[in-house]
């Protein structure tokens, strides 16, 4: 068996979740500077995604889930997931996002993933707090993917990692076979071979026997 895991914002979406939240705040611009600054690797992850989530302090839970509803899958990203599953492939995404946004996109594309390992926001009075739980804030991808393919039975040199930002560094420096997602400069030395499209990476899944 092969797993395939993929980050989300920015890979299998080119929405920004804390910018779609942000903007239904007034604080995008904010959360769209840190983001690119944890990307780029000039902050800490832990550290850019905890100063996000406090600027959303106080945004109501249904606007939260209007900015959720706007989150989608880029072109052909359904595609690919679907001929994964049907190849038998364990299909993951791994995401320092929001685990309401990926359910939501996948809902929309009518395609579900075997594994998601993401982040939450908790709300207290049908309100955000400003703060953020989950596995992916302190924990980085390369211990989740490594904690997955033990549970499914993949050995890791039979996973492969798909990323496009500094978060993603750990996981594609330890999978099988690591696939950045037009990455940003600092996260190229990691990557193993670079796509620029859903349809290029279908390609290279084709051309490396996975599909």
């Amino acid at each position: 068996m092969t797993l395939v895991a993929f980050d989300f914002d920015g890979t299998l979406s080119d929405s920004e979740m804390t910018v779609l939240l942000g903007e239904q705040c007034g604080v995008a611009d904010q959360m769209a500077e840190i983001t690119q600054r944890a990307m780029n690797d000039e902050i800490g992850y832990a550290e850019s995604l905890r100063s996000r989530c406090e600027l959303l302090e106080g945004l109501t839970q249904d606007k939260a889930e209007a900015a959720f509803d706007q989150v989608v899958l880029r072109a052909d990203a359904a595609m690919v997931i679907e001929h994964l599953n049907e190849a038998g492939i364990h299909t993951a995404i791994l995401t320092g996002g929001f685990e309401r946004g990926v359910e939501r996109a996948l809902e929309k594309a009518g395609v579900t993933v075997d594994s998601i390992v993401a982040n939450r926001l908790p709300v207290e009075a049908g309100e955000l707090t400003g703060e953020v739980e989950g596995p992916l804030i302190e924990g980085t991808k390369d211990d989740a993917l490594e904690d997955l393919a033990g549970t499914v039975g993949v050995e890791m040199a039979d996973t492969i990692a798909v990323g496009d930002g500094a978060n993603d560094m750990p996981m594609l420096e330890v999978a099988g076979l690591s696939v950045g997602f037009d990455p940003k400069p600092a996260v190229e030395p990691a990557c193993d071979t670079i796509v620029l499209s859903m349809a290029e990476l279908h390609g290279l899944l084709e051309a490396e026997g996975v599909l």
